[in-house]
């Protein structure tokens, strides 16, 4: 198992999940602009635009650990694939628990292909055995055994935002921001996230702002690398770039995934110092916001508009510039 073939088994997986992701996204993101911040409470168009985005966002986790799997072995790994990223999805452990799932059910199943049967079993090996036993242990995998650290990181970063809650707030904002670019929608973003939540109920919406930046720099940080630096960038990656322009402007920070998936090492720490910048500003600037969701479409209900926004781009060019220096020219990169 070499670095360079897991990190091409991750760009396949990758390529597929793109399509997923910019549907899904801007299927969200038109549901918001034609049906408001609350269109998830209607019956209408727009909604069902926003829940067709939804159906998207729910199975591109699958759909990332299906093709990963089937890098390594080919269509006997879809499967077990595709079930294990929909657990890793059902678990809350994000696109982090979706590319550990694929590994898993990659190798799992190249090792299962490979145990010699009688020969009167051997028909039953693709069409039964494979998909059976793969599937079964790979789901139960992820559940047992991926699934209890997803619900303990969860836990231990809600304590510590609760505790992180009345003490400096730069220190506040560093821990949010980083912890909604860490996972993009993994346990550690949702438990900041749903502080930020409980803040709110409890009339403190200075965190929602917080996290709203936190949420939306990561797409914009990359899209700007892409923008700064193409070369370090390959032809597939840069025809995501309008795609990441409307992840930062709709807060759909999922965007930026397939960018972090491809080059985790790179990208991740890239996209958390960005958000942790960007929500820093944003409680320096005392910005508060009275919206769960919704982007730029609900920037009118910021006590301070402008000054939210500017926290949106001063984390997106810190999150680029970072990308920037540590990414190589894909030339040198080959070599």
């Amino acid at each position: 198992m070499k670095l360079k073939d897991i990190q091409r088994h991750l760009l396949t997986g990758v390529s597929y999940f793109i399509p997923f992701v910019v549907a899904g996204g801007i299927l969200i993101a038109l549901g918001f602009l034609f049906g408001g911040i609350y269109v998830y409470e209607d019956s209408n168009l727009a909604a069902q635009l926003f829940f067709l985005g939804k159906d998207a966002f729910n199975v591109m986790v699958g759909v990332l650990a299906a093709y990963i799997a089937y890098s390594i072995t080919d269509r006997p790994g879809i499967a077990p694939g595709f079930v294990g990223g929909l657990v890793a999805n059902r678990i809350g452990a994000g696109f982090l628990g979706g590319i550990l799932a694929g590994l898993i059910a990659g190798y799992l199943v190249d090792a299962i292909k490979g145990i010699k049967l009688p020969t009167a079993l051997r028909s039953l090996n693709a069409v039964l055995f494979v998909p059976l036993f793969g599937t079964a242990i790979v789901g139960l995998l992820m559940y047992y055994v991926v699934g209890p650290p997803a619900i303990w990181l969860n836990t231990t970063f809600t304590t510590l935002l609760n505790n992180l809650g009345t003490t400096s707030s730069v220190l506040l904002g560093i821990v949010l921001g980083a912890m909604m670019a860490f996972d993009m929608g993994g346990p550690v973003n949702k438990a900041a996230y749903f502080f930020a939540g409980a803040a709110g109920e409890a009339g403190n919406w200075a965190p929602m702002a917080a996290v709203m930046v936190g949420g939306m720099v990561p797409p914009l940080a990359v899209g700007l690398a892409m923008l700064a630096a193409k070369n370090k960038f390959t032809e597939d990656e840069q025809g995501g770039l309008s795609g990441c322009f409307i992840g930062a402007a709709t807060f759909i920070t999922e965007f930026a995934i397939p960018y972090a998936a491809a080059d985790p090492i790179r990208v991740i720490p890239s996209i958390m110092v960005g958000s942790a910048v960007g929500a820093v500003v944003s409680f320096l600037l005392g910005v508060t916001l009275q919206a769960p969701h919704g982007g730029l479409f609900v920037f009118a209900l910021s006590n301070k508009p402008l000054l939210w926004i500017l926290s949106i781009i001063i984390g997106g060019v810190a999150g680029a510039a970072m990308l920037v220096m540590l990414k190589p020219d894909l030339k040198e990169e080959k070599k």
